[in-house]
């Protein structure tokens, strides 16, 4: 266990050690304060400390939010607590409820000022989901098709004939709340639907709420639902408390040695749109809406690049190393998207997530979103010693002023360089015998 004096470039420069998930490192000058990073680099200071025979762990805050000397004061308070025989993570818990039994009675108080102020009660039980409808008819210029269906996709009611299959669609999670009146949705209802949609489905729960939170917003300012919107409804300590955390972050992600078997069974799947599609996705490190509304005039097979549409900058280029354009040449052109898909009414890939499950599954691996095969190739990519700032610019992001003292916009070429040599390592993992020849590109394994 290694025991340094923190020091504010210790802190900054401490990485996680290559092919772990996270490693600890712990201050000699506040005995139990530590330091962990996991692989995508989330820092914490963390306290750990023995209580009754049993070693607890306690986070105290990020680096950014706790200055070091802050960080031992805490260390010290929460030693002073354990002395005493008290467990701080219940003294935390307990002032919580007290402060959520606060909020509940703030906000029968609201709902009492509606009655006496005469607002009606036809506004007052006005169903959340006529709201929610005006909403999705509103101007947001920002929003992608993809993002719209996501929208309907989340608040979906059941009994909807679905376009596959016979089967009637089920209840999205967004449903429930939608169909009582808008001034009912209070934090203890939105607490307590999340812990029993979390209990069920927790991925479609959280991109639930994420699509819920901007709604209240918008009802919050508008004139017609302004008054009787719980504006705060979903930012309480106890809808946070049963949120999924970010710590699911950590282990979405492909490890080194889990790439035999991953590429193995992708490759089985029998859609070559969808095969194509998932492995590309590792490869290139993109968001899954970027690459599956790829058209095929965003590819240069003469100059090898690809010119995708990047959510922060408008597009970025990147290469088009030699295996993608492998996969890619040989899908059929059905239409102007490279990931086309007759069935869908966008005209390209929406629903890949079905068949990279089967593939999970099938290959016994933990279960990994399609988020967390972009996560995997920065994560991946360190293997080959690739500098940070050029996976950054390849996969779209902006290089952190850790890694990088000055921001550098490096030359496509420069990007082909190592985009190449992280490809050829991965496909050297999941022993894939790949060979470009003058006729044409060919994969044997």
């Amino acid at each position: 266990m290694a025991k340094i004096n923190f020091t504010a470039d210790r802190v900054s420069d401490f990485q996680c050690e290559p092919g772990k998930n996270q490693s600890f490192i712990w201050d000699t000058t506040a005995p139990g304060l530590g330091l962990r990073v996991t692989a995508s680099e989330a820092k914490r200071y963390i306290y750990q400390v023995k209580l009754k025979g049993k070693t607890i762990r306690i986070t105290i805050g990020t680096p950014k939010a706790w200055a070091i000397d802050a960080a031992r004061i805490e260390a010290r308070r929460l030693r002073v607590i354990i002395d005493s025989g008290q467990d701080p993570r219940q003294i935390k818990a307990e002032k919580l409820s007290e402060a959520q039994e606060k909020r509940d009675a703030k906000e029968l108080a609201k709902a009492e000022k509606f009655r006496l102020d005469g607002i009606s009660a036809a506004r007052l039980s006005l169903v959340a989901r006529t709201a929610w409808d005006e909403y999705l008819l509103a101007n947001h210029p920002t929003w992608s098709q993809v993002y719209r269906e996501d929208h309907e996709k989340v608040a979906r009611p059941a009994g909807l004939k679905l376009k596959i299959g016979k089967e009637l669609s089920k209840a999205a999670p967004l449903s429930f709340l939608l169909s009582r009146p808008l001034s009912e949705i209070t934090s203890a209802v939105v607490a307590k639907w999340m812990s029993a949609e979390c209990a069920a489905r927790p991925t479609f729960a959280h991109n639930s709420l994420r699509k819920f939170k901007p709604f209240i917003a918008w009802c919050a300012e508008h004139p017609e639902y302004q008054h009787v919107v719980n504006a705060d409804c979903c930012l309480s300590r106890a809808v946070k408390a049963v949120t999924p955390s970010n710590k699911t972050k950590e282990d979405d992600c492909l490890q080194k040695e889990q790439l035999n078997t991953w590429f193995a069974e992708v490759r089985k799947i029998n859609n070559s749109v969808i095969r194509a599609y998932l492995q590309a996705l590792l490869l290139t490190g993109a968001r899954r809406n970027e690459l599956a509304s790829l058209e095929w005039k965003d590819i240069d097979f003469q100059w090898n690049r690809l010119t995708i549409r990047d959510k922060v900058e408008g597009t970025r280029t990147i290469p088009l190393t030699p295996y993608v354009s492998h996969l890619l040449g040989n899908l059929p052109r059905r239409n102007g998207f490279v990931f086309s898909s007759p069935a869908a009414d966008s005209g390209h890939l929406t629903d890949p997530h079905l068949a990279h499950n089967k593939a999970l599954q099938a290959a016994g691996l933990p279960h990994v979103t399609l988020h967390g095969l972009r996560r995997s190739f920065n994560t991946l990519s360190e293997w080959t010693e690739a500098p940070s700032g050029v996976v950054a610019q390849i996969i779209g992001h902006k290089p952190s002023a850790i890694s990088e003292k000055h921001y550098k916009r490096r030359p496509i070429d420069m990007l082909r360089m190592w985009h190449v040599k992280i490809e050829a390592w991965m496909l050297e993992q999941a022993q894939i015998e790949f060979v470009p020849v003058q006729a044409g590109l060919r994969a044997v394994q």
